[in-house]
């Protein structure tokens, strides 16, 4: 359903929608039983008349219709489409299709019609086949005007299926149009539709005539849509249907006024369809099941070794188990034994962090398992967020203390900065995070800080074959920013001249972009604004 809105109250119905599609949705879900929620059908809203840049990957834009406009704002059901997108707000006249249709409806007062083909998601449908359906406009008025559009979908095969007699086998309905049925274009050819009509129901037969020529003097003709609108006020090269009903008698039809054989032979056939069809859906819905666990559990699979070991690490996981043998459901093989060679790496440029909760020890000594993994888990998780924003690979968490490194598997220029950044951002989570937890995990938990040291050089990174296999790193690196965290202050980052050497050569030495003062031991400490 949509409603006409004038340029001047585009942007009042677009915030009017907004505030009150919760509601819209709320109900539909009550009714539809839908799959999606209210927050991600709102996530998905656009609080504005839009139309869809084709050319830029379906991004909503303001719509460019000049003058009123018909934005969508009720939909049944409210299922969003195979793009994800929905319609709330959406102007219909951006479609020249349903542009025609609309100005038809408002012209004569009377419902239009158009055509459109759509794939067969019957069942028993063959892939790829396809039913023509017609979409119509119903214009809905106040005090003789035009004032918003009611959109209907028009199954073609359920509504000749309504036609249907019990006992009468045997009917082809045809439906001619004065225009192209694909197109809405007026031509000779390609403007009939045929449907085989029995006691089973309706199949669609094509864009055909499809009638026997010997039961021509036999047909029921009748027109069921004639707008007869002025050419002169639709678009030029628009033709207006006008649909005629044709229904003609088949030899089953005439067979069954002869003898009563064909309704046997109809039976048993029936039968045999009926239960062929139970023994396909069965098959079908078994094979469906397991083939999704089989997926699933790759799935999974799939998201364990990609939380253990960096991309291209995982990749090479793979190839090397796959070399003598196809398992999928177990690519490595089996495990990671120690035969050929190892796979390692030597990386010349990384830095690497090391994060560690300052007051830990003490804090969860004090504290039942179940508080101390609540707040590993809050803070581990939000350290994971921004190591994925910062493409930092996170190693591992040793105790209380996060191990972070960038530059590796894939080299980066600015590794260093990207560690730094990492590091701020996980200062900011900390407090954050211990502040919203001090109702549920106490007020002394805001004694936890987070103590970082930051470091740069070439580490020996690869996968520590055996039973329990892991991505390591390994060398002075690693050592040094380990022994630099146990010196670092409280919710500072220290980090070693390599690494400030590094920061300066990326961002510059303006006071603005670093402030990096000498410390203990030859390292520094730095506070870094972005």
């Amino acid at each position: 359903m949509a409603s006409y809105v004038q340029e001047d109250e585009k942007e009042m119905w677009g915030s009017f929608v907004f505030e009150e599609a919760p509601g819209w949705y709320q109900d539909s879900l009550d009714n539809e039983g839908n799959r999606f929620t209210v927050d991600e059908l709102m996530s998905r809203t656009v609080p504005f008349v839009h139309e869809y840049d084709l050319s830029n990957n379906f991004q909503p834009i303001p719509t460019r219709t000049a003058g009123p406009v018909l934005p969508i704002w009720h939909r049944s059901p409210l299922e969003p489409g195979n793009l994800g997108l929905v319609s709330i707000g959406y102007d219909a006249l951006a479609i020249e299709e349903v542009a025609d249709l609309a100005l038809a409806s408002s012209l004569s007062l009377r419902p239009s019609l158009g055509f459109a083909q759509l794939l067969d998601t019957s069942e028993g449908a063959s892939f790829g086949s396809v039913v023509v359906d017609s979409q119509i406009a119903q214009p809905i008025t106040e005090n003789g005007e035009v004032v918003g559009m009611l959109w209907l979908r028009l199954p073609w095969r359920e509504f000749f299926e309504d036609l249907n007699v019990d006992g009468l086998f045997g009917m082809i309905a045809v439906l001619r149009s004065s225009c192209d049925i694909g197109t809405g274009v007026l031509v000779d050819t390609a403007n009939k539709l045929s449907y085989s009509i029995d006691s089973s129901g309706a199949v669609f037969l094509g864009q055909l005539d499809a009638h026997d020529k010997q039961y021509d003097d036999h047909v029921v003709s009748q027109v069921i849509l004639d707008l007869d609108l002025d050419e002169g006020q639709i678009r030029e090269g628009y033709c207006d249907h006008k649909l005629t009903l044709d229904l003609y008698p088949t030899r089953e039809l005439e067979a069954t006024f002869e003898t009563t054989k064909p309704l046997v032979y109809t039976s048993v056939v029936v039968a045999i369809f009926v239960f062929t069809s139970l023994v396909f859906l069965l098959y079908d819905f078994f094979v469906g099941r397991r083939q999704r666990k089989f997926i699933d559990r790759i799935m999974r699979q799939d998201q364990i070794v990609s939380d253990v070991f960096p991309t291209a690490i995982r990749n090479r996981l793979y190839e090397n188990g796959q070399k003598d043998q196809d398992n999928l459901l177990d690519p490595l093989g089996g495990g990671l034994g120690t035969e050929g060679a190892p796979l390692a790496d030597l990386f010349l440029e990384i830095t690497v962090v090391f994060a560690d909760i300052a007051g830990f020890t003490a804090w969860s000594s004090a504290r039942e398992p179940a508080q101390v993994f609540i707040l590993l888990e809050t803070i581990y998780g939000g350290f994971d967020k921004h190591a994925y924003r910062h493409s930092v690979f996170k190693v591992e968490t040793v105790g209380d203390c996060y191990v972070a490194v960038a530059g590796l598997p894939e080299p980066d220029k600015d590794h260093a900065l990207a560690i730094c950044r990492f590091a701020r951002d996980c200062i900011k989570t900390m407090k954050d995070t211990t502040l919203k937890l001090e109702v549920l995990l106490g007020p002394d938990i805001s004694d936890l800080e987070l103590r970082v040291a930051i470091h740069s050089g070439q580490v020996t990174a690869g996968v520590l074959r055996g039973e329990r296999s892991r991505f390591q790193l390994f060398g002075d690196t690693m050592n040094t920013a380990a022994r630099m965290e146990s010196t670092s202050e409280r919710s500072r980052i220290q980090v070693s001249q390599v690494t400030a050497d590094l920061l300066v050569a990326s961002v510059g030495s303006t006071k603005k972009d670093q402030d990096i003062r000498q410390g203990k031991r030859g390292h520094a400490d730095i506070l870094v604004e972005y």
